[in-house]
């Protein structure tokens, strides 16, 4: 798809090139309209008599496009030197650099972990955190953060069981490596619900129903518990370099990260599966 677009921005920015810069582009364009109007002014009964004209005007067409075509590439090499190069190297640049990763709905190949995490994941029988009181989820620094957050879900249960163990492998790593406990903010989150949240405002999400790996059981916000009390935004230096480490620890989990994104959302982590998200 990336590359269909490409071709079709080069193909689209070369001929408006050729119409604005090039007089032959601009007579060719005028000759074409203006023989299309002939054509359809001088319409008459007698299809077959018709076919047979617009086969040979369409041949004898084809014949001076072609020959405009290479005379005016011949006269106008030295610009054609320079444009051409000027057209394809910013979209190849773009096709090659592009990381789909950025993009939160797109789907990815299923990155694997190295041996290592794959041992644990394999061996390792984690089991959630204590749930925290709901009144952790209501206190003015929460509420100023991450409005709504009262009422989101945070059964473990209703998590896809391969993302629910690397997201406890996460935690896990972040508490012995790391020293920083982690708590799950929101995990499945039902179509209403994300629907709720997009009509907040783009500050929030810009996800509609059924376009986030929440609604699949396969992402999570987390946080931090210092204290015993929720420290979410970044802001903190404490929290700050905390999301940088869980982001690099998720990663290694083969997970993606929200804090890589244009709308860098820190906390969150998700598992992109083909096929699971249709569009």
């Amino acid at each position: 798809m990336l590359i269909f677009i490409a071709l079709l921005y080069v193909f689209l920015a070369s001929g408006l090139i050729w119409f604005v810069l090039f007089p032959t582009g601009r007579a060719w364009v005028s000759r074409g309209m203006f023989n299309l109007r002939g054509v359809l002014a001088r319409r008459r009964p007698g299809w077959q008599y018709a076919r047979q004209q617009s086969g040979a005007a369409l041949e004898q067409s084809a014949i001076d496009w072609r020959t405009r075509l290479v005379d005016g590439a011949r006269r106008h090499r030295m610009l054609l030197a320079v444009g051409v190069p000027l057209i394809l190297v910013p979209s190849l640049l773009a096709l090659v650099l592009s990381n789909p990763a950025m993009l939160p709905i797109v789907e990815s190949s299923n990155a694997m972990p190295d041996q290592q995490i794959a041992a644990l994941l394999a061996g390792e029988q984690l089991v959630p955190p204590v749930a925290l009181p709901p009144d952790a989820f209501s206190t003015r620094e929460v509420e100023l953060v991450r409005p709504m957050l009262v009422n989101a879900s945070r059964n473990w249960g209703l998590l896809h069981p391969d993302f629910s163990d690397r997201l406890l492998l996460a935690f896990k790593i972040m508490k012995e490596q790391h020293g920083y406990d982690m708590a799950l903010l929101e995990g499945y989150r039902s179509p209403a619900r994300q629907d709720e949240l997009a009509g907040a405002g783009g500050h929030v999400t810009n996800a509609r129903a059924f376009q986030s790996w929440h609604q699949y059981g396969l992402a999570a916000d987390c946080a931090f518990l210092r204290d015993g009390k929720l420290v979410i935004s970044e802001k903190d230096p404490w929290a700050m370099r905390g999301y940088q480490l869980y982001g690099q620890v998720a990663e290694s989990l083969g997970l993606t990260w929200g804090g890589r994104w244009q709308m860098m959302d820190f906390g969150h982590i998700e598992l992109r599966m083909r096929g699971v998200m249709r569009r």
